[in-house]
């Protein structure tokens, strides 16, 4: 797919953004790291330059592509680019293993209170920074400290320490410490959470909750430039739009991983076509390669590894603003569109359709659950049953994606134009480049926005409650249901696993009826694996385990 001027007759509109200054300190609006776009999943960027791409450099040596990095903060990291990175120079007290379990990490064993609001993790000794200074239960008290400070702008502390005691007053400046985290000594550290929680654990895997080193934060506001971590790799060169280089940590505590090098090639060419020629030894699959790679007579057949994702692309609604304030309207827009013609002829069925909210793989996930099916007929007695009763009585309505340079997807033509024959919609496009649409959206208070979430742990609290709770960080739409609420909360406390499940398939269900927004499609990973790379799996996470992987050329 090229570059779209016009989507079904609505031209594209790029609205300048200003005051973007330093959004990375001060936004808190923050969504979640699990966003990624469409657009970057689906499309194919070519562009007529030379550049200059690093040699073969050894076998334990593995080339992949990669988006360039907005930050390597762990406390402010929210996007799925900056994350690959992030995951692998710094770590947490847990980790999540490939099967999404809860295993250790820094923290060796941990116990739990009987009523389960107090948590006791027993620190390995020997693990170190890559200075090679110890890391010490205080160091997780300050790196969470920090990460709930107001002056750090971090969008994601509420959402993944919020559970713990004390991080309310510290986030609205109330504190300076978090009360319930307490260092017992060098090795213990203990964790009181404000009621028990199955889903604590698993939160404590994102990066919000990973160790930093104070005296690198304090070196100076690029810090992360030259982090001093603690994860299986360090970074060792960082050319943006060229290369980014990790090499293994030989002191990491996890064990020396395989590879001694990663090398990200950070070029704007189509991913295949650098596979294809070499220079990368793992791909994305774009649309236009799907039938080579899906041919079983082709050699990159046998190359590729399809992987499902914990995901949910959707199109959100602020309900704030007129005019999807009316749920009629809101379902209007679902019902208009022929998403499975789109899936089918223009995605190629490389996604899978969403009934729900939940992906399938999630417990909680419901397949029996219905979503709002096309019916052109209904969406227009809907239209009408609304407070505006008729098309001409809705305001100009506009949709925001991220990206330059004018590139949009062709599905999303596709819904617009569907938008405008089906309904008599006519439906603008607002571009935001990506790191002022990841980390500015929610007080830009948009009408409609494109966007994708991956699940951070396998829990229906990472994409209901997250994304839907009233006065969620990441409720981006505005979007309050005081029944939702209610039903969520005590979700989030139940300790029978099977009432708790069925709590949140009802809440889903509630969720769907009022539509908060239009559930898209569920991710399907389609990845080409050279053959020598060995051990290489993209989780359902959508982050590889690079320390598994290796390379065998005999």
């Amino acid at each position: 797919m090229g570059k779209i001027n016009e989507v079904s007759g609505q031209t594209l509109q790029i609205f300048p953004k200003e005051g973007r200054g330093e959004f990375m300190r001060k936004s808190r609006s923050i969504i979640n790291r699990r966003i990624v776009f469409l657009s970057i999943v689906l499309i194919s960027f070519f562009f007529p330059f030379t550049v200059c791409v690093p040699e073969q450099s050894g076998e334990s040596v593995l080339r992949v592509w990669g988006a360039n990095p907005i930050t390597l903060d762990p406390a402010v990291s929210a996007d799925m680019s900056s994350h690959i990175y992030v995951m692998q120079v710094f770590s947490g007290l847990v980790r999540l293993d490939p099967d999404l379990n809860v295993v250790p990490d820094v923290a060796e064993s941990w116990e739990k209170s009987p009523d389960g609001k107090t948590y006791t993790f027993h620190l390995r000794q020997g693990v170190k920074f890559y200075n090679g200074r110890e890391v010490k239960a205080s160091d997780f008290k300050y790196s969470w400290e920090r990460a709930c400070h107001p002056d750090t702008g971090s969008g994601t502390a509420a959402t993944y320490l919020g559970d713990i005691v004390g991080v309310k007053d510290m986030l609205e400046g109330r504190a300076q410490e978090i009360s319930g985290v307490e260092v017992v000594d060098d090795y213990t550290l203990r964790v009181t959470i404000d009621a028990p929680k199955a889903y604590f654990l698993s939160k404590l895997a994102y990066p919000t909750a990973f160790v930093v080193d104070r005296a690198n934060i304090e070196s100076g506001k690029n810090w992360w430039r030259k982090p001093n971590g603690t994860g299986p790799f360090k970074l060792k060169e960082w050319k943006p739009g060229e290369r980014l280089v990790l090499v293994r940590n030989e002191a990491y505590h996890g064990g020396a991983a395989k590879l001694r090098e990663v090398d990200f090639v950070l070029l704007p060419y189509s991913t295949m076509a650098l596979y294809e020629l070499g220079w990368i030894d793992v791909a994305p699959v774009s649309i236009g390669y799907i039938d080579q790679v899906m041919d079983e007579t082709n050699p990159l057949h046998e190359q590729l590894v399809v992987m499902p994702e914990l995901s949910l692309y959707y199109i959100g609604f602020n309900v704030a603003e007129p005019p999807f304030d009316d749920a009629n309207i809101r379902r209007a827009f679902c019902l208009a569109v022929n998403k499975r013609r789109i899936t089918r002829a223009i995605l190629r069925d490389m996604l899978s359709d969403a009934c729900g909210i939940l992906p399938p793989g999630m417990p909680g996930h419901n397949e029996a659950l219905e979503g709002l099916e096309y019916d052109v007929k209904k969406a227009r007695e809907l239209i009408a049953a609304s407070k505006y009763r008729d098309v001409s009585n809705l305001p100009p309505i506009t949709i925001t994606v991220e990206g330059y340079g004018n590139y949009i997807p062709g599905y999303l033509g596709a819904i617009i134009q569907e938008w405008q024959q089906n309904l008599g919609v006519n439906v603008s496009v607002r571009q935001l480049e990506t790191e002022d649409f990841l980390y500015n959206l929610k007080r830009e208070k948009d009408q409609m926005f494109l966007m994708g979430w991956v699940a951070d742990y396998p829990d229906p609290h990472n994409f209901l409650d997250i994304l839907l709770h009233t006065g969620s960080e990441v409720n981006i739409g505005e979007y309050s249901n005081p029944i939702l609420d209610a039903l969520l909360d005590r979700a989030a406390i139940e300790q029978d696993a099977t009432t708790r499940l069925a709590m949140y398939q009802q809440a889903e269900r509630l969720a769907v009826d009022d539509t908060p927004c239009f559930p898209l499609w569920h991710g399907i990973n389609y990845v080409v694996v050279k053959p020598y790379v060995k051990d290489y799996r993209l989780g359902p996470l959508g982050i590889p385990d690079l320390t598994k992987v290796y390379i065998s050329k005999s």
